[in-house]
């Protein structure tokens, strides 16, 4: 019969081909040197005042603090499942007092106690028991490894939107300065036009220019607020001000990590927790596929009687054992099994999308760093042409060779640029950032 109900279940599907996924030999894009990623990797900034957004972010932050409870819930129904694994015992116990008429018409009074424990236990022949055990234990790991997930995503997070917001003060502080130097310049070209060596039209070119430049400063103070009220929520806080520690500069020495492609599946944690939920399904299938083969269960009793009625008490007790063979049910337990291989098959697929995705995110980050460090070079060398043409242009317009329309164009080029520098800055420490976090930000198994 076990034959027979064993070729029922059919041939255990095997795992689609597509959903297997090979590691590059190397990267495009060449890293930094290989090394192991310390687990508070962001210390490396020397900013205290970040360390202190970071500890509270980890302590306070709802999506982590979320996480935290979903693995309670997967590790409540793990012990839930694997308790299947031991004999469950019930003690019933009963009492009364009751009278009655006899035959005789004489009235009985009769006290009655009776007590019972009960023991039952699945003998788990097939493995069903252990493998829905083991599918609700890989299910927990794999919670733990999403919560790590969101921690390293989390703290990557914190760092690249407190190095933004250093980068914003710095725009501010350009945008101001640059608000000072063109109310020097309206009073440069007011004397002139009162001297009758401007016309009217280059003072209302300089007043347009200052109203642009002042126009910048609220813009920028507003995205700084933004920023602000953004980190205050990540690390758990009502939306307020947040404050400074370094600038943007010295965030940009912090050393460039690498790894090898094969090195990546055991550092990140979405990895592993794709790799637990791929698992968990996979006993998911086994416990579904012993469903079509016979439970043993053993049941065993004993207890007593003890009664007014009885002139001593009376022991009782049963020994006995069930099988219980699935013949017909309509086709409910191959529905089942087909459901179970298909949602191993798309943990399977969601695996592969895992890991490619891993691999997608580390080439763009060492794409980042690198093509970010050529055009901030580039950038560079244009802010100081551009100065000089600047300096260039306010000597032509003042010694009378020159309109003064030549000097705002090289004015309004030079502030674009430098605007782009410091842009350029931010975004090489995000990117640096994000080089950390896609190689797993220091989380190991």
């Amino acid at each position: 019969m076990v034959s027979f109900l064993s070729a029922c279940a059919g041939p255990r599907p095997a795992l689609p081909p597509l959903a297997k996924v090979t590691a590059p030999e190397r990267w495009r894009e060449s890293g930094g040197v290989e090394t192991s990623i310390a687990a508070d990797w962001w210390k490396l900034f020397g900013d205290p005042v970040l360390d202190d957004l970071v500890a509270k972010a980890l302590e306070r932050n709802t999506d982590l603090l979320i996480a935290g409870t979903k693995v309670e819930e997967a590790r409540a129904q793990f012990r839930s499942a694997a308790s299947r694994l031991s004999p469950s015992i019930a003690l019933d116990g009963r009492a009364g007092r009751s009278r009655s008429v006899n035959p005789f018409g004489v009235g009985v009074d009769q006290a009655q106690a009776t007590g019972e424990l009960t023991i039952s236990y699945e003998v788990d022949l097939f493995g069903r028991v252990s493998a829905t055990s083991d599918a609700a234990r890989k299910a927990f790991q794999a919670s733990e490894f999403a919560r790590d997930a969101t921690r390293t995503s989390l703290t990557a997070t914190v760092v690249s939107g407190y190095a933004l917001l250093r980068g914003l003060d710095e725009q501010l502080l350009l945008v101001e300065e640059t608000v000072k130097s063109r109310e020097l310049e309206l009073a440069v070209v007011r004397r002139r036009t009162e001297a009758g060596y401007g016309s009217k039209l280059e003072l209302a070119q300089a007043q347009s220019a200052l109203e642009a430049a002042a126009r910048l400063v609220p813009a920028t103070r507003r995205s700084i607020a933004q920023q602000e009220n953004a980190l205050s929520v990540l690390v758990g806080d009502v939306p307020g001000d947040i404050p400074r520690g370094k600038r943007v500069e010295s965030m940009l020495r912090i050393p460039v990590p690498g790894a090898l492609p094969s090195e990546l599946v055991r550092r990140r944690p979405d990895i592993a927790e794709a790799e637990m939920r791929l698992a968990s399904t996979d006993r998911s299938l086994d416990a579904a596929r012993a469903r079509f083969l016979p439970t043993f269960q053993l049941s065993g009793a004993g207890g007593g009687v003890a009664s007014t009625l009885l002139g001593d008490p009376i022991s009782l007790f049963s020994l006995g054992g069930s099988i219980l063979a699935p013949l017909f049910q309509g086709g409910e337990l191959r529905a089942q099994a087909d459901a179970a291989a298909a949602r191993r098959d798309a943990a399977a697929f969601a695996y592969r999308g895992t890991v490619l995705k891993a691999f997608e995110e580390v080439e763009n980050a060492m794409t980042g760093v690198d093509r970010l460090f050529q055009e901030q070079e580039a950038l560079d060398r244009q802010v100081a042409a551009t100065t000089t043409a600047l300096d260039l242009a306010r000597r032509r317009y003042r010694s009378g060779y020159a309109s003064y329309l030549e000097q705002l164009d090289a004015e309004r080029s030079l502030l674009e640029v430098r605007l782009q520098a410091l842009s350029i800055r931010s975004e090489r420490v995000t990117a640096a950032i994000a080089l950390y976090r896609s190689l797993g930000g220091g989380w190991t198994r």
